[in-house]
C-alpha cells in the first residue's frame, strides 16, 4: 500500500522525481495579483532571510497569524507566495502592508517558502522579523523588496 502511494507522488510532483523546477516554470504558475515579483535573485536572498529567521524563531507564518500582527503593529518584510490558489486567501494582505508603510515581496513557489521555514507544509505568506543576528541580510532584503514597483 505504501509504494503506491510513494509511486504517485512521483508521479504527479516533479520535486518528488529529484529535478526541481525552474524559476521561469514557477512564474508560469503565478497569480495576476502577484506584483511586485521578486528577481530570481532577490528570491533566493528572500529564502535564505527566511531560514535564518526560522533558526531563531523569529518569523510568523501563515495568513491568520501574520494579518493578527500586521493589525498589532509589528514591523518585518512581509513575504508572500505568487502560486496560491484562491487568490481570495491573502488578496487583503498587501493592502494591510500599504497601510501600514511595511515592504512585502512575491515569490513564484509556496512550497520553498514552506521549505525554507523548515516546514513540510506550503505557506503561502510569512512575516520575517528583524533580529540582531540576521540584521546584515534582513536589512539587505528590506532595502531591495522596499526598492521594487509597487502596482498601481
Amino acid at each position: 500500500m505504501t509504494k503506491s502511494k510513494k509511486e504517485k507522488v512521483s508521479a504527479d510532483g516533479e520535486e518528488a522525481a529529484g529535478g526541481e523546477k525552474s524559476y521561469q516554470q514557477l512564474i508560469a504558475n503565478m497569480n495576476s495579483i502577484a506584483q511586485p515579483l521578486a528577481s530570481k535573485k532577490l528570491s533566493k536572498k528572500l529564502y535564505k532571510c527566511v531560514k535564518k529567521a526560522a533558526k531563531v524563531k523569529n518569523i510568523r507564518r501563515g495568513v491568520k497569524e501574520v494579518q493578527k500582527f500586521i493589525n498589532k503593529g509589528e514591523k518585518g518584510i512581509v513575504v508572500l507566495a505568487g502560486d496560491t490558489l484562491p487568490i481570495d486567501v491573502y488578496c487583503h494582505l498587501p493592502v494591510m502592508c500599504e497601510d501600514r508603510n511595511l515592504p512585502y515581496a512575491y515569490i513564484p513557489s509556496k512550497v520553498d517558502l514552506g521549505s525554507s521555514a523548515g516546514s513540510k507544509r506550503p505557506t503561502c505568506v510569512i512575516l520575517i522579523k528583524p533580529h540582531e543576528e540576521y540584521q546584515e541580510a534582513y536589512d539587505e532584503c528590506a532595502e531591495e523588496v522596499s526598492g521594487l514597483p509597487k502596482p498601481l
